[in-house]
């Protein structure tokens, strides 16, 4: 495993991260949860992403309960806040009230005294910016959280906190958590440079593209059965990447992974850390397998030729901005 500094801080992360969305508490069982966890931390994985909303709070739980045998300052541990947690109109978004209460739910889901990473999981257009950081710098003060990151910001949202931030001496964002892969790379216009200016590091979600990078999706071939796209929750989203168009240009992928000694999953992990500003990529696993494949990923370099390959290969399908089509929004 090889590992890189969270932003311009001092926390180093694995590079390849696990993440629990849809698997833990939901997908599959606590045992084989268990067993994709130690399969993890086999490969050398040290960093866990998970959140509050993630099945209703069990994903949490499965997780603080798997990495409970293993020492707390080896690993490190990332949820997330913003999504309803109960009925309430406080118990959801950015407020102080749901802010305080939700961290302090997952440090007891989780199982431990800190939380390494607090992500906001969403912009709150219905509390002010100031209010939801104070919040977040009186967490970092008590040493529940250790550092402040958000998930799915836009530039200017970015750039609005880090102000108020260096303003008010409050603890300032060192990450944020994107959608990033060979498809979808909607941050490198405006997200990526002012990262870049101001030392926040992305921690990637989906590089894989939900498994359609993977090429186990054929085109004209039936879904394959215990897939994301036949989960309920996860095939909301996949179901629009499995067009015979896209389907067929990833297949195309696969002489250029093979060029390189890498499996079609590799190959897209690895290209999402070629890009410097990114800290960690985040995959999931329902099988232990997976995890330990998509964790040899770690320090692979593709070269200039490789990457302008790909490039040649998906051409006017790479999503540049919001309003693509292979655009909506997932919630990860």
């Amino acid at each position: 495993m090889e590992f890189r500094h969270l932003g311009r801080s001092g926390l180093m992360v694995s590079e390849i991260a696990y993440g629990n969305w849809i698997t833990h508490g939901a997908q599959i069982d606590e045992d084989r949860a268990r067993a994709c966890v130690r399969a993890a931390l086999d490969a050398g994985i040290t960093t866990f992403d998970t959140a509050d909303a993630y099945a209703d709070g069990r994903a949490e739980e499965v997780l603080g309960r798997a990495l409970a045998a293993g020492r707390r300052d080896e690993v490190e541990i990332f949820t997330k806040v913003y999504w309803p947690t109960g009925a309430g109109k406080n118990n959801r978004g950015l407020n102080r009230k749901h802010v305080i209460r939700s961290a302090e739910d997952s440090l007891r889901r989780l199982g431990t005294d800190y939380i390494d990473l607090y992500q906001a999981h969403r912009f709150d257009y219905s509390t002010p910016l100031e209010e939801t950081l104070r919040a977040f710098d009186d967490l970092v003060r008590q040493g529940k959280i250790l550092y402040v990151g958000v998930s799915e910001w836009t530039a200017p949202e970015l750039a609005e906190a880090l102000r108020i931030a260096r303003d008010l001496g409050l603890d300032r964002i060192v990450s944020n958590q994107p959608q990033y892969n060979m498809l979808r790379r909607v941050i490198e216009p405006d997200i990526v440079p002012l990262c870049e200016r101001e030392g926040v590091g992305q921690v990637v979600f989906q590089p894989m593209a939900m498994g359609v990078l993977t090429g186990k999706y054929r085109p004209g071939a039936p879904i394959p059965a215990g897939s994301r796209a036949t989960d309920p929750v996860g095939g909301q989203f996949v179901g629009r990447l499995l067009t015979d168009e896209v389907l067929t240009r990833v297949q195309n992928l696969r002489p250029i992974a093979a060029d390189h000694g890498l499996t079609p999953a590799q190959l897209a992990i690895a290209w999402t850390l070629a890009n410097p500003n990114v800290s960690a990529a985040i995959v999931g696993a329902s099988r232990p397998d997976q995890i330990t494949e998509s964790a040899a990923a770690a320090g692979v370099t593709l070269g200039a030729d490789a990457l302008k390959a790909i490039d040649e290969v998906l051409g006017d399908l790479v999503e540049r901005d919001l309003d693509g089509p292979l655009s909506p929004q997932s919630r990860p």
